[in-house]
């Protein structure tokens, strides 16, 4: 798939990671960059992964092939409405927001007629943040979310597909409100685990970090991800995430209650369960 004008707008390290990914794979004729600040797009400039800075969203629309939405979930919102109306007719516009059903309907609003918005999320984040930060391998074997309205043009939603598929992503289709259910417990219910876990042991003397082993760093790493995104993702999907918490109280719940009761064939069940389930993730 080639792509004649890629466009990223507001790119942190998920939009900077596009463009690195997309000029490495030789996937676009053009990559033209807008950020907010004016000393990021100075910055920019002097990148090889990137052929042109625009001065404003609207500039770097127009004559768009395809159109990446970068910015953190609200502001994705915004966005798509500041540049709507100014697409090059006939691009289709994405993201990477990790909530999708009240940002793919707003979206798809905003969008002229002739342009077609249909939504992504890759799977691909990181405790970093920034482009600079980017990395051209950071979308490789990485699960993609693709989030298509039922009335979208499937050419559209194959275009966006394909254009995750030639940045290394494995591509799963679901509905805006499947994917805000599925990711509430495979991406954010570990997230708030993880921010938990550490603002407990914050309670304890602060040396006792230095004599963990390696499992107390894996588990804790996610707790070190950005709290502004974090605030603005749990708030878009907070009903789905209070459900998933709702399901993962009563398992800690019933594990804290078998070791309380010395129960411990029920100990040694949620163990294995959860071992079962561990082993299960492919390579």
């Amino acid at each position: 798939m080639s792509i004649e004008h890629l466009v990223i707008l507001a790119p942190g390290l998920l939009g900077g990671s596009v463009a690195r990914a997309a000029r490495a794979r030789g996937l676009a004729g053009r990559i033209t960059i807008w950020a907010r600040r004016a000393e990021t797009r100075e910055a920019l400039r002097g990148q090889p992964w990137c052929d042109a800075v625009a001065e404003s969203p609207e500039a770097a629309v127009r004559d768009a092939s395809l159109v990446v939405l970068a910015a953190p979930v609200t502001s994705i919102i915004e966005l798509a409405r500041q540049v709507g109306p100014q697409v090059a007719a006939g691009a289709v516009v994405t993201d990477v927001g990790s909530v999708k059903t009240r940002l793919c309907h707003e979206a798809r609003t905003a969008m002229r007629a002739g342009v077609v918005f249909v939504g992504s999320h890759p799977m691909a984040g990181s405790e970093k943040t920034g482009w600079e930060n980017g990395s051209e391998t950071l979308f490789e074997k990485r699960t993609c979310f693709v989030t298509p309205h039922p009335d979208t043009p499937g050419a559209a939603v194959r275009r966006v597909a394909d254009f995750w598929r030639d940045l290394g992503s494995m591509v799963a289709t679901l509905t805006p409100e499947q994917h805000d259910e599925v990711v509430a417990h495979i991406s954010h219910l570990p997230q708030a685990v993880a921010t938990v876990l550490a603002d407990t042991l914050a309670g304890r003397p602060g040396e006792w970090r230095h004599l963990a082993g390696g499992g107390l760093r894996d588990t804790t790493r996610i707790a070190a991800s950005d709290a502004t995104m974090w605030v603005e993702i749990f708030q878009q999907n907070r009903d789905h995430v209070l459900r998933a918490l709702e399901r993962f109280s009563g398992q800690l719940q019933d594990f804290q209650a078998a070791l309380a009761n010395h129960d411990w064939p029920a100990v040694r069940r949620q163990l294995e369960q959860g071992k079962v389930w561990r082993d299960g993730f492919r390579p």
